[in-house]
């Protein structure tokens, strides 16, 4: 069971002109939020400035160069950076902050899921993928994990393409669809945010396109937030873009300004690309 957290956040953010409050912007409530996050891999400080709000149902894209913090900002959200990185500060899940040790990380987990760089379906069938981690919560009437199916793969836009062969092995799948299969799996147990590493990184065009309309559609039941190397990726697909460098969150607004009117010469030169 998640806790609740106890004690407050002393201080804002090192650069509040330049990191936008999306509730300031939008109608939708903050689900997840940052504050004083600071992540260490040994004595090298990966993360020193990240202080960020995620609204609900949308979609914010994490941008900037190779070493920036990015995916190592994104793997703290959910703790995956446990027993690899010392992770301070909070990370405030409606509220909650999840960055406490008595937290249960695997409920946590159930509810920020992940779904990394490479697709890595297990050497399972396609129905059996779907349905581990709810076999392993004591979900067994078939009735009830054959509809779960169904839906996950539908909301994952790749049931039409699997329906006929779910008992068929996951790996025999073409990379797109392993990655949709992940996604599919990771909604099956209801999250209510969705966390992706670069997930089209090993994608050709097409599937690259499929895995974003999909996306798309999913940020209507889930809030989304996704690491993406691909500038034309973030600026088809995101609501609000976060730009890295350094370690920094350097800045943070709605996807359009980022793009188009950025306030920090970095950011321009990025997107520009003109960085480096």
């Amino acid at each position: 069971m998640l806790i609740n957290p106890t004690s407050p956040h002393q201080g804002d953010s090192w650069l509040e002109r330049n990191i936008v409050d999306p509730s300031e912007r939008h109608d939708s409530p903050i689900v997840l939020e940052t504050k004083q996050l600071r992540v260490f891999y040994g004595e090298n400080e990966a993360i020193h400035e990240g202080d960020l709000k995620f609204p609900e149902h949308q979609i914010t894209a994490l941008i900037g160069p190779s070493g920036s913090g990015k995916s190592t900002f994104l793997r703290s959200l959910n703790r995956m950076n446990d027993g690899v990185a010392t992770v301070k500060g909070q990370i405030l899940y409606r509220g909650v902050d999840v960055n406490q040790p008595e937290i249960d990380v695997y409920e946590m987990r159930r509810r920020i899921g992940m779904v990394f760089q490479r697709p890595n379906p297990f050497s399972k069938s396609i129905y059996d993928n779907i349905v581990f981690a709810l076999r392993r919560r004591g979900v067994t009437d078939k009735a009830t994990l054959d509809e779960i199916v169904e839906t996950s793969l539908k909301q994952a836009a790749i049931w039409d393409e699997v329906k006929d062969s779910l008992q068929k092995s996951a790996l025999a799948l073409s990379g797109g669809q392993q990655q949709r299969l992940c996604i599919a799996r990771a909604i099956a147990v209801q999250p209510d945010i969705l966390l992706l590493d670069e997930p089209a990184s090993a994608l050709d065009p097409i599937s690259t396109g499929k895995l974003e309309e999909t996306l798309m559609t999913l940020k209507q039941k889930y809030t989304i937030i996704i690491v993406t190397h691909n500038m034309q990726q973030a600026a088809r697909i995101s609501d609000y873009t976060a730009f890295f460098n350094m370690g920094r969150a350097l800045e943070y607004n709605e996807t359009s300004k980022i793009f188009t009117r950025p306030k920090v010469q970095l950011t321009n030169n990025y997107v520009a690309g003109d960085f480096g």
